[in-house]
């Protein structure tokens, strides 16, 4: 591996778990100084922010707001205010953070290089979480999706016993399992491709949105939004922490570090037009879609954004446009999320807190290929088994445990390290990170008890592995015996 040996640290007690990993180190083992680095630098500005929307959009902005209307009326549209503040505030905070450590793994490297060993090691088990579960969850409505377009198109469905999972009416989820191989093969070839690929889907489904929001406010009747918040304040906020589902994989964009070009400069203008986009596209919707229909015909509503057109429009095509838009926006998510979680299982490895096989890099494609076969496997044999949309609260609450600790790291970096190189600074410090830190705590106060109960669980299992392999096999551990 490249880079110098890490700076021996105690090597028993606390201090063994909270030894820090130098930035030096890290810089030197991505190539970020040299342009060099174990992957290939292939993406730019404009391929980066494709990735972050093309993991950012998804199936959540397709389905949420029948979800999150009938709790908070049309005031809903505050909702998403509310998460986009805390996206944009987070936001901020990884574009320092990834200007300033510009390497592969995202806030699990941050809180390494911050906050020690063991928070890094519990930040990377609630990226699996964010990636490789949600990832599973995407896929596993794959099916739902194709067997509506087919159905409109060709009138034919693949039996609901091969296009669901066990629990909700079906055998085997094939589809689910056919989308993760695709999304693996695309990755095996290289992140051009498949950053490519991703581009091409993410301005599809974008178009698909916009066509919504342009024909909804042609029916636009501000006498839907009345009364504006008929919940109060704790509708919005339950809303809130409902809504940041489709905020979630932004932050994908800081897990590329090793294979961007520039990335002091590239990673923080990307992470700047993903958030622009993805709030510009979001509160369109919502303003278009309540507008468009009284809030309380939301609840119940199947179908969400094309039965809204379907009633305005009283014809079949927005049901067929709406289907092919799911169909390749759910393929756009699995893409990226999947990419997003190889690459921070690749640094995991590199530092041995898993096994070296997530690290190992084909010799000529220079991509994790057996880290990402076996991220497919995991997330295919997920989606196509398991019912996993009880998931859904637990994917964030992982998401905002790691947006908190990235705040944390700007504040600790600042202070620890104020003569370290950063090609962003985060404005308006150290308002921004508390502010940042301050609305992610409340979104997590407003996740039901139950969420509290699975993560734990989780964190437990994580902590598990962590002590009975991870402190031994770490590259500090054995800096440690080698000092």
């Amino acid at each position: 591996m490249s880079g110098s040996a890490p700076t021996a640290e105690p090597a028993t007690g606390w201090g063994r778990v909270m030894r820090r990993k130098p930035i030096s180190v890290l810089n030197a083992e991505s190539g970020t100084d040299t342009g060099g680095g174990e992957l290939r630098r292939s993406l730019g500005v404009a391929r980066l922010t494709m990735i972050g929307v093309g993991s950012t959009v998804g199936t959540g902005i397709f389905i949420v707001l029948n979800e999150a209307v009938p709790k908070a009326g049309p005031a809903v549209v505050i909702s998403f205010v509310l998460a986009a503040i805390t996206a944009a505030l987070t936001a901020l905070c990884y574009a320092e953070l990834a200007s300033t450590i510009p390497v592969a793994g995202a806030s699990y490297t941050y809180a390494y290089a911050t906050m020690g060993e063991l928070i890094a090691f519990v930040v990377g088990a609630c990226l699996l979480l964010e990636y490789g579960v949600a990832a599973s969850a995407v896929a596993v409505g794959w099916g739902e999706y194709l067997n509506a377009l087919l159905g409109d198109v060709v009138g034919w469905q693949i039996p609901a016993e091969f296009s669901a999972p066990p629990g909700e009416g079906g055998i085997l989820n094939l589809p689910a399992a056919v989308l993760v191989s695709a999304c693996c093969l695309l990755l095996v070839r290289g992140a051009k491709e498949s950053a490519t690929i991703n581009a091409i889907t993410v301005c599809i489904k974008l178009a698909v949105l916009l066509l919504f929001v342009a024909v909804a406010f042609t029916a636009f009747n501000a006498e839907n939004a009345q009364p504006f918040a008929p919940f109060g304040a704790a509708g919005v906020g339950a809303a809130a922490s409902m809504v940041f589902f489709s905020y979630i994989g932004m932050d994908t964009v800081s897990t590329a570090g090793e294979e961007v070009r520039n990335p002091r400069r590239t990673m923080p203008l990307a992470l700047f037009w993903c958030v622009v986009i993805v709030t510009s596209i979001y509160l369109l919707v919502a303003i278009a879609g309540i507008g468009a229909q009284p809030w309380q015909d939301f609840e119940g509503q199947d179908a969400g954004l094309a039965a809204i057109l379907g009633n305005l429009t009283g014809s079949g095509w927005p049901a067929i446009v709406l289907a092919a838009g799911g169909v390749i926006s759910i393929f756009g998510v699995t893409l990226t999320t999947i990419y997003g979680q190889t690459r921070i299982l690749f640094s995991m490895g590199r530092d041995g807190m898993i096994p070296k096989v997530f690290h190992t890099v084909h010799p000529r494609r220079r991509t994790p290929v057996r880290n990402t076969l076996i991220v497919s496997l995991f997330v295919g044999l997920l989606a196509a088994a398991v019912p996993l949309n009880t998931l859904a609260n637990l994917t964030s609450m992982g998401t905002l445990v790691a947006f908190t600790v990235v705040s944390t790291g700007v504040v600790i970096l600042r202070r620890t390290r104020p003569d370290l190189e950063r090609g962003f600074r985060v404005p308006g410090y150290p308002v921004v990170p508390a502010l940042s830190i301050a609305a992610c705590l409340y979104l997590i106060s407003q996740l039901p008890w139950t969420t509290y109960l699975m993560f734990a669980i989780w964190l437990g299992l994580a902590l598990t592995l962590y002590f009975t392999y991870s402190v031994k096999h770490s590259r500090l551990a054995t800096a440690d015996l080698d000092a």
